[in-house]
């Protein structure tokens, strides 16, 4: 985690598990938290959930001041976003609903504080749709999970947002530890999780085909593509399957194969006998292992992984913007 020089505060909307990611991430960086969420029960699931996620933040490292008596509940959106520095909305994923809490949120918040959405599909423009003051400051700020750990974040500007805006919206989120990536153009779905549904896809025709288990398509990505994935992604991968003359070789070998009926451009129908099927093989693959405990083991291991994907990530050869 990063050093903070000075105090910041954030505004949490919406304390599910990607609104709790928010949170634990900026304690962990020394920020002061406000968080609002009208479930009654919501402090009491996001301090177990910082509790739980703790340990591994100690591991990776906590700012100088980081502590969790930083957070702190209100009974409004409006009192949670005064006095901000960045407001986080993760309400569900209905887009009526966003557009109503952005609306209000952007009515309360000093207009020149950004809001970001962590919408995983919504663009941002559809988003700014209700909001009157400064529409341009909403935009998608998507995460990944576990948000206090991962540090990828999508920014994406609406048709209200400027260059300048999204390049100060870069520098807020460095400041919680992200690694910003700026999307080019409004999308539904955005990069990464374009990437993530198409896989999704594919596992859930192998599944429905009887190709494979739940079990046997984790494995397959966690000991092979997977790997590889951590470090290179997937067109430097395909570089180097080109051998000495890298992706222009990779393309004129395998491209043709694009062409062959391997893969399903929809996914497959979600039938009773489809979800018993998944359900049942994440069950056995769980072993009765609750949430939890399930939930350390994969902190513990992407502390680790941090770890070591620091010594080889651009910045530390003098490559940045390059992977």
């Amino acid at each position: 985690m990063s050093q903070q020089l000075s105090t910041k505060k954030l505004a949490v909307i919406g304390t599910g598990v990607i609104g709790n990611g928010w949170i634990a991430r900026a304690l962990a960086n020394a920020w002061d938290v406000v968080a609002f969420d009208p479930a009654p029960d919501a402090a009491e699931r996001t301090r177990a959930f910082i509790d739980n996620a703790w340990a591994s933040l100690e591991k990776d490292g906590l700012a100088e001041g980081a502590a969790k008596e930083r957070l702190r509940f209100v009974s409004s959106l409006e009192e949670a976003v005064v006095g901000a520095d960045l407001i986080q909305e993760n309400v569900p994923e209905r887009l009526a609903l966003k557009q109503e809490i952005l609306a209000a949120i952007d009515a309360a918040a000093d207009e020149h504080v950004v809001i970001g959405s962590s919408t995983s599909g919504f663009k941002p423009t559809d988003l700014q749709q209700d909001c009157q003051k400064a529409p341009g400051r909403v935009i998608v700020a998507h995460p990944f999970n576990p948000v206090y750990l991962l540090p990828l974040v999508e920014l994406v500007g609406g048709e209200h947002t400027t260059e300048a805006l999204l390049e100060g919206a870069r520098e807020d989120y460095q400041r919680l530890a992200m690694r910003p990536l700026i999307v080019r153009r409004e999308i539904e779905g955005h990069i990464a999780d374009r990437l993530m549904e198409a896989l999704w896809r594919e596992a859930l025709h192998l599944v429905n085909d009887g190709v494979a288990t739940t079990e046997e398509i984790d494995a397959a990505v966690v000991y092979g593509c997977g790997l590889r994935w951590s470090l290179m992604g997937t067109f430097l991968t395909f570089h180097l399957a080109g051998g000495e003359q890298g992706m222009r070789h990779m393309l004129e070998q395998f491209g043709p194969a694009l062409k062959l009926p391997w893969t399903k451009l929809e996914a497959p129908e979600l039938t009773d006998e489809l979800i018993d099927k998944v359900v049942e093989g994440c069950e056995y693959q769980a072993a009765g292992r609750p949430v939890a405990e399930l939930d350390r083991r994969r902190d513990d291991f992407l502390v680790e992984l941090l770890a070591l994907t620091r010594k080889y990530w651009p910045e530390a050869e003098g490559l940045e913007g390059r992977i």
